[in-house]
């Protein structure tokens, strides 16, 4: 069965500092017309960091559009004409103060396909040397070093909330790092 949609014209909705809202008409696969709105976004990673074995570290910031704090692993949108593996790096320094001898792509995912198109690609981070991080200055961050097997307990527990992060985590079990 034919499933795609063809663009028959998109229109600017808002642009901002982080992403861009469109409106697409489109023509269905039955011949109708429908309009969908689309969050272009530029792309981000994210990066399960292990600084020892059975360790991870988490950073916790408030996250207006929750309304609260999250755990999370290090993450972070690219600039433009960065490429993932640049990007995975630098946020590491800077939300953590850690330097990886080693970055693995695990895979890239989208995080939510019904209205945006961002990617994400996860990384695994290990063998860290300690550097000095500088965060953005619209960031405040506090970062934490705990044994996978807590933060998979946190997971279950409920204090996990973030996408990334459970996906990262659940990758990480699977892997038999925790």
């Amino acid at each position: 069965m034919h499933l795609n949609e063809h663009t028959l014209q998109t229109k600017p909705i808002y642009r901002g500092r982080i992403f861009q809202v469109e409106q697409a008409l489109v023509l269905l696969p039955n011949g109708q017309k429908a309009y969908r709105d689309v969050v272009k976004h530029p792309g981000a990673v994210a990066i399960l960091a292990c600084p020892k074995p059975g360790y991870v570290v988490l950073v916790r910031q408030f996250r207006y559009a929750t309304g609260g704090q999250l755990w999370e692993i290090p993450a972070g949108k690219l600039e433009p004409d960065e490429k993932p593996a640049t990007c995975a790096l630098r946020e590491l320094v800077e939300e953590t103060g850690f330097y990886p001898r080693r970055l693995k792509h695990v895979y890239s995912f989208y995080t939510s396909p019904g209205f945006t198109s961002e990617i994400l690609a996860l990384y695994y981070a290990d063998d860290l040397e300690r550097v000095q991080g500088r965060t953005d200055i619209d960031e405040f961050i506090t970062t934490t070093t705990i044994r996978l097997r807590e933060a998979i307990l946190w997971l279950e527990q409920g204090k996990i909330r973030d996408a990334k992060t459970i996906i990262a985590l659940q990758w990480a079990a699977s892997k038999g790092l925790a």
